[in-house]
């Protein structure tokens, strides 16, 4: 189990679970809600930094927004960087899946100098789904209209947990190479949710984020995994992070689709390792 606390900053309260050992590092996802059972993507890293798993305004026990603005993205990495502060960090790095990802990118843009490194996984710098047909959100894709009808199904609060638990399965096997992997992959006592709130105000948001012009500006370095199969974030957005951000690897995972740190897991951790080390070795 994570350890809960509650984290007073200058822009309210935040809800953190920690655990691990090693450097600080920093995740998140845009619009999940975490609790002390974790999360599979924040549990790879446990093993090399003590990480530092952030529900964000609007989530779980941390801060209510007063203003709908403040469930932007922009807005985020700000809170984000008045965590840091609270916990009395110099620097820390950054992990983030998916739209986690997205935040890490903007967080490399605005606060570099507060990052000693950043993996992005699984992520773009740009609105990913209006003009790619092989991404799942694009209307053209043969699976859009499930993924949308799990989506909303899984905002409903009046849903038991038991019918919950099934269509967050029936959600992630669409981004499985292997769907039927998903009881192996998938067997630890971790549960979440959708802050539907923060969910709603992304959609809005989403169609205009594009910062790829900005990507020179990230000078902390910034490792980008993904899966060749990615059908959330389709490889061609990892392939353009990796050619715009001046000191980023790209590493591709051959058998995997959006979950690469569960699909190649060995593999995943290994690349995280040796990034760890590369950084120490900066330092």
């Amino acid at each position: 189990m994570w350890k809960r606390e509650v984290v007073s900053t200058k822009r309210g309260a935040f809800e953190v679970f920690t655990k691990g050992k090693g450097a600080p590092l920093c995740v998140t996802h845009h619009y999940s809600e975490f609790n002390e059972t974790g999360d599979y993507f924040a549990d790879t890293f446990t093993e090399t930094h003590t990480v530092h798993l952030i529900n964000l305004r609007g989530a779980g026990g941390s801060v209510e927004a007063e203003e709908p603005y403040q469930l932007g993205m922009l807005e985020t990495v700000f809170d984000l960087e008045a965590v840091r502060e609270a916990l009395d960090y110099e620097k820390w790095a950054f992990a983030g899946h998916s739209i986690g990802g997205m935040l890490g990118v903007l967080y490399g843009i605005f606060f570099s100098e507060k990052l000693n490194g950043a993996v992005i996984t699984g992520s773009a710098a740009r609105d990913y789904a209006t003009l790619s047909p092989a991404c799942i959100y694009n209307p053209s894709h043969p699976q859009f209209e499930k993924m949308q009808q799990l989506i909303e199904t899984l905002k409903l609060d009046t849903l038991s947990e038991a019918e919950r638990k099934e269509r967050t399965m029936e959600r992630t096997k669409l981004s499985l190479v292997d769907p039927d992997a998903y009881p192996a992959l998938f067997d630890k006592p971790i549960h979440k949710r959708i802050a539907s709130e923060r969910l709603n105000f992304f959609n809005r948001e989403f169609p205009l984020f594009d910062v790829t012009r900005k990507l020179p500006w990230i000078t902390t370095p910034v490792l980008i995994l993904c899966g060749k199969f990615d059908v959330q974030c389709p490889l061609e957005y990892s392939v353009e992070m990796e050619q715009l951000i001046p000191d980023a690897s790209l590493i591709v995972f051959e058998q995997s689709n959006h979950y690469p740190f569960l699909e190649e897991q060995e593999k995943f951790k290994a690349e995280i390792q040796r990034f760890t080390e590369t950084l120490a070795a900066r330092a």
